[in-house]
């Protein structure tokens, strides 16, 4: 949820305090010394994205179903570690410049690139489906740098913390990956019952280039939502 990054940007001088942390430190691991306890915790949350990742491609080939719910049950695990590296940074009073942006990157591996992954996997596989999957992550990219650079614009409450999030927060995918949980419940995937709602073809024959699924555009949809400026949702 980005609870890392809700403060005001570091002055110059603190800026170049924490850059001289890493530069003054020699060493092969330094980098590893240097890192925070919740810098650790973030790092969990890449982890769980990673391994998503992995066995969505697992599951695409050798079809084991556990592989599948186990791609679909980590970005729910990413969660957790993104919400409890803010618990932790406060409880240990200790932030830094790159945990801000450890959590942008992990956030976009657990909750843009395996949510595509996996709605690939369950049958969004079609070239047009996969433009709007690219997108997908591609937005959502977009929307973790775009707050990384406006963090400081935002009004905030009297704790200092965002009042609210400009576009959908990336970690709002879960909702899809709930709703993909869903039907590979119930059997609606590629190689079972079938993708819901079926596939339409803007151009050429029917299996081609033009044909993607309608659920693709609810992807797409997501995508948009996540860059919009005008859309704002509270902050709880």
């Amino acid at each position: 949820m980005n609870r890392r990054k809700t403060s005001t940007k570091p002055s110059n001088d603190e800026s170049s305090d924490v850059l001289h942390q890493y530069q003054d430190t020699d060493g092969h691991f330094s980098l590893v010394r240097n890192f925070r306890l919740a810098d650790l915790v973030t790092i969990m949350n890449g982890v769980c994205g990673s391994f998503s990742v992995f066995s969505s491609a697992n599951y695409l080939l050798s079809n084991d179903r556990d592989y599948l719910w186990s791609a679909l049950a980590f970005p729910l695990a990413g969660l957790l570690f993104d919400f409890f590296d803010g618990k932790v940074a406060r409880w240990r009073k200790s932030s830094s410049l790159l945990g801000q942006e450890l959590d942008s990157l992990a956030d976009l591996i657990s909750f843009g690139v395996a949510p595509a992954l996996l709605a690939f996997t369950i049958g969004l596989r079609t070239y047009l489906d996969t433009v709007a999957l690219t997108g997908f992550i591609c937005c959502g990219l977009a929307r973790l740098a775009r707050f990384n650079a406006t963090v400081a614009l935002v009004p905030k409450d009297e704790a200092g913390k965002a009042k609210y999030f400009e576009g959908l927060p990336i970690p709002s995918s879960l909702v899809l990956v709930a709703v993909l949980s869903y039907w590979t419940k119930m059997g609606w995937i590629e190689g079972q019952e079938g993708i819901p709602l079926g596939t339409i073809t803007l151009w050429g024959p029917p299996g081609g280039k033009g044909e993607m699924h309608l659920v693709s555009i609810i992807f797409g949809c997501w995508a948009a939502a996540m860059v919009s400026k005008t859309l704002r949702i509270p902050k709880i």
